[in-house]
Formats: C-alpha cells, sequence, structure tokens
C-alpha cells in the first residue's frame, strides 16, 4: 500500500522488550529512492537521544496501533553510535552502526536496488557498488542520503524556473520505496498539490534547497491534481504518467 511519508511520523517504535520512542523523521537514499533509517526520539528513558534505526531491522508494522516492530533489544540501542541530526550520515558511522546490529549493510549488494518505483528502468544510472569501491576515496559524508523532513519546503526547480515546494512523499509500506514526491504548488496554483515520480528528478541541491526536475512549469501546472484524501489509483497514476509522456506502466 502507498503511504504519506508524513502519516508516519509520531509512530511508536517497539523494540523486542519494550518501547523506544517515536518516529521524528526518515533518511532516504536519493540515487535509488529507498527509505534507508528511520530517526527516533527515544524521550526520558535515553535522556531524549535521537537514535538511527537501519529499515533493514523493521519486523512486523501494526498499522491499527502505528507501531513500528524492530528485530533489536532497548540494549542494544542504547549502545548504538551516537547521530547527530544536524549532520550528514557518514559512510563511517553507517559501517560501524550495521557492525553493531549485526546487519548486511545495503551498499554491498551488486546493484543498488532501482529507483523507488516499482517496475519501472532508471532514468538515470546506478552504478554497480564494486565500481564505486575501485574509484576514488569515498567522501566523508554520503552526499546521497536526504532527511525527509529537511527537503520538506525545498522549491522545484523545472526547466523554465520556480513551481512549488516539497511538502510530503508516497512511499511503498513493503518495499520502502518512494514512488512519488508530493508538490504544493499554492504560491503558483492556489490550494493544488501535484505529485512527481523520481524519474522525472535530475537532482537535489544541499546549497540552494531546491528539487531540480526535467519538466516544464506548464507541464506541472496541468498534471492531475493529487487529493490526498484518497488513495492512488492505477488510473490515476497512469493519467500522471501519459500526461507527461511518460509510457512505463504504473
Amino acid at each position: 500500500m502507498q503511504r504519506s511519508v508524513n502519516s508516519l511520523v509520531g509512530y511508536t517504535i517497539s523494540a523486542k522488550d519494550g518501547e523506544l520512542g517515536k518516529v521524528s523523521e526518515f533518511y532516504f537514499d536519493d540515487l535509488t529512492w529507498s527509505i534507508r533509517y528511520l530517526v527516533v526520539e527515544t524521550g526520558n528513558w535515553l535522556n531524549e537521544r535521537k537514535v538511527i534505526i537501519p529499515h533493514a531491522a523493521l519486523g512486523l508494522t501494526d498499522w491499527k496501533s502505528q507501531t513500528f516492530q524492530v528485530n533489536l533489544t532497548m540494549d542494544q540501542v542504547r549502545n548504538s553510535p551516537d547521530f547527530e541530526t544536524q549532520k550528514t550520515v557518514s559512510r563511517q558511522h553507517e559501517i560501524k552502526l550495521f557492525t553493531h546490529y549485526g546487519l548486511p549493510v545495503y551498499w554491498d549488494s551488486v546493484f543498488y536496488d532501482g529507483v523507488g518505483v516499482g517496475p519501472y528502468v532508471p532514468i538515470f544510472d546506478i552504478k554497480p557498488v564494486k565500481e564505486e569501491k575501485k574509484s576514488a576515496k569515498k567522501p566523508p559524508d554520503d552526499p546521497h542520503l536526504r532527511s525527509t523532513e529537511k527537503v520538506e519546503g525545498y522549491y522545484i526547480q523545472a526547466n523554465d524556473g520556480e513551481i512549488g515546494h516539497v511538502e510530503d512523499y508516497i512511499v511503498d509500506d513493503e518495499k520502502w520505496n518512494i514512488h512519488f514526491i508530493v508538490v504544493d504548488t499554492t504560491n503558483w496554483l492556489p490550494g493544488r498539490k501535484v505529485l512527481l515520480s523520481p524519474h522525472w528528478i535530475k537532482r537535489i541541491d544541499w546549497g540552494d534547497s531546491k528539487v531540480y526536475v526535467n519538466l516544464m512549469q506548464e507541464s506541472i501546472k496541468n498534471s492531475p491534481e493529487f487529493n490526498s484524501s484518497q488513495p492512488i489509483s492505477v488510473k490515476y497514476e497512469r493519467e500522471l504518467f501519459d500526461h507527461y509522456g511518460d509510457h512505463r506502466k504504473p
């Protein structure tokens, strides 16, 4: 099922032996558009410390009680490597984290997962990790890990100008891939929201706080309107992709 990322903020994180805290945001990989981490506010039991939980540690989800179960103990989380939310997550920190939890690192597969929108073909090349290991030294921070909270509010930069800003994300709750970003065009089109697929996104720029898309303003302006109160139907997705002349099958 497809869900709003913002609707998942505030969900309880339950360890094997107790409650860890509440979800405050997520980190996603902008190469694959996959959710990689949940950021958890632990509350009083861990002195308000924030921790990151790898997506790979997730167990069952109780949607009725809004609870994510994780295959970890409270002691494991208590002793996990420190995490500073104001800094970019470094690859070294990721290695320490996965080693601490005894989990396989996600970048050890030959290829990253494809773009997080089902069976479509990516619009950009995703380098095999083996090739990446042969290249120059890795930077101290992974430039492809993005905070959902921080990217919200970024302006959408079309090929011919700005139109709207990121308001939310639509994620597949089974594979945890981001299928769409929700764009609020209120500053240009009062009260109107639209969806954009990662396939149409060229890059996310930290420096100018923008998401660059390979589309024209007019095309975004006239795209099918998104109604957040209704589930996204296959019919709507087909209309959306047809509108942009993208004939990959939703």
